[in-house]
């Protein structure tokens, strides 16, 4: 019964979390010009040097460590998947595809997100999420435990929702951000991070 407790509160903690990632709006565009580059099918722009993709005040100690034990790590490359992971996960989280869903989250994070799906579901409403313009990545966070690497990434988004429900149909411009944590074992041959935690950020 107690561990029932603590994994309903996690749930609720990452649910509420969840809701600052597809319902939060904030005042503030993404910057333009200086962002990452655009998801596949949009105009590519150059890349950065290293330093430009850190949010400010960012320490670059967490990210020495992480090139210490994986000297292949390359920021701009993590980025840009991050980036492309956060698109995938924001759609697919909104469409309820959870095939697409479970290889990119922790247990405890796609329990949260299967809630609010099921929940949405329960009150006969589908969704469709597209990104107005490319989402703007920057790394806020690099940490190392052992061999495991948390790297939390800043994302300032724009996207619409079409929404469908017994009220009719509904259109959505939402603007957010967000701090979501990847983790990956640095030493595992399985090159793919998974998303750990969402946090909402200040715009």
């Amino acid at each position: 019964m107690l561990q029932l407790i603590i994994f309903a509160g996690l749930a609720a903690v990452v649910l509420f979390q969840l809701y600052s990632v597809l319902g939060r709006r904030v005042g503030r565009q993404p910057e333009d010009g200086t962002g990452p580059k655009p998801l596949p099918g949009a105009p590519s722009v150059p890349d950065r040097p290293a330093e430009d993709n850190l949010a400010s005040g960012v320490s670059l100690s967490g990210l020495a460590a992480v090139k210490g034990v994986d000297p292949g790590f390359d920021l701009a490359h993590f980025l840009d998947g991050a980036r492309s992971a956060y698109a995938t996960i924001v759609r697919a989280y909104s469409s309820g595809d959870r095939e697409t869903l479970k290889p990119l989250l922790s247990p405890i994070v796609n329990d949260a997100f299967e809630a609010g799906m099921a929940a949405r579901e329960a009150e006969g409403r589908t969704e469709e999420t597209e990104f107005t313009q490319p989402p703007r990545a920057d790394l806020d966070n690099a940490a190392l435990d052992g061999t495991t690497a948390r790297l939390t990434v800043r994302f300032l988004a724009e996207f619409r929702t079409r929404g469908k429900g017994p009220e009719g149909e509904t259109v959505d411009d939402r603007r957010t951000a967000e701090l979501w944590t990847f983790e990956r074992d640095l030493k595992s041959k399985d090159p793919n991070w998974i998303l750990i935690r969402v946090d909402a950020a200040e715009a």
